[in-house]
């Protein structure tokens, strides 16, 4: 049982509702166009102050190490940079998958960094954090952004964008996507034409990166496919979870409840404001 003294916050997971690579940096980043929306699911943050200047990760996260943990870099960088004295336990409460494409380990370390801008009365902006944030990761800066958002860049450009309701299945394939792996595969696509007129539903759209993560995890292609049997479904992101979207809960839970045996996933909302957004204005 975590102490009072502790701020419970949320970490959504997010969805791409589309992501399209339409070239590459010369420094080897790829120019994205994607679509952004949180979800009524993710991981819970919880943080509180400590005299000693220490960042600490209480507990353990599977297959990463404090040191590698974004959400310890985020909140010695924060502390580093706002020239913070104090420091901060923090705890993790995983539901998201690694290498899932949802963003959980961005949302989590966007969260921290909400968190303590709040307990160590920084009242660092918005735009502020998302320098920031940018410095750690392209997913973190729409999580600190607070809204439904058209990114464009590596992700950091981003215009806020009001969606339809809508409920989405999710589905978890048994396995952790390489990101790096996936945009230096060969076969990616990386001259698709930019949008220019915003026209954007709830539902899924093209993800560039889907061709290849299917092809190198067969997992992945088997859950698109079951889930294209209900309407049109995608991946999120870099994989390798899939999704599709419905107009009310009782439709997406029927869907949920026919999938196959051993399929993992969940029923979420899609969210057009962070839960943490009021903090951010």
């Amino acid at each position: 049982m975590l102490s009072e003294s502790f701020l419970t916050c949320a970490a959504p997971a997010k969805l791409n509702l589309f992501l399209h690579v339409i070239g590459r940096r010369e420094d080897g980043y790829h120019l994205l166009q994607t679509l952004f929306r949180f979800l009524d699911f993710g991981d819970t943050v919880h943080v509180r102050v400590c005299r000693e200047g220490m960042i600490e990760r209480l507990g353990e996260v599977p297959g990463v190490s404090p040191e590698q943990d974004l959400v310890v870099r985020a909140a010695r960088l924060l502390q580093q940079l706002a020239g913070v004295t104090t420091g901060a336990q923090i705890k993790l409460e995983k539901r998201l998958p690694l290498g899932g494409g949802l963003g959980g380990g961005s949302s989590d370390a966007a969260t921290t960094l909400i968190a303590l801008n709040r307990l160590w009365d920084l009242r660092w902006s918005r735009s502020q954090l998302q320098e920031l944030g940018l410095k750690l990761g392209a997913d973190l800066p729409v999580f600190l952004f607070g809204h439904s958002a058209f990114a464009e860049g590596v992700g950091e450009r981003l215009q806020q964008i009001a969606l339809d309701p809508a409920w989405y299945v999710v589905l978890i394939p048994p396995v952790a996507v390489s990101t790096a792996s996936v945009f230096s595969d060969p076969e990616l696509t990386r001259d698709s034409s930019p949008i220019k007129i915003l026209r954007f539903s709830a539902g899924p759209g093209r993800n560039d990166l889907e061709s290849v993560v299917c092809r190198r995890y067969p997992e992945v292609a088997r859950h698109v496919e079951w889930l294209r049997r209900f309407g049109p479904a995608a991946m999120t992101g870099s994989g390798a979870c899939v999704f599709a979207a419905f107009d009310s809960e009782q439709a997406a839970e029927q869907v949920f409840r026919q999938r196959p045996g051993g399929m993992q996933g969940f029923v979420a909302k899609g969210l057009d404001r962070h839960p943490l957004c009021e903090w951010l204005d």
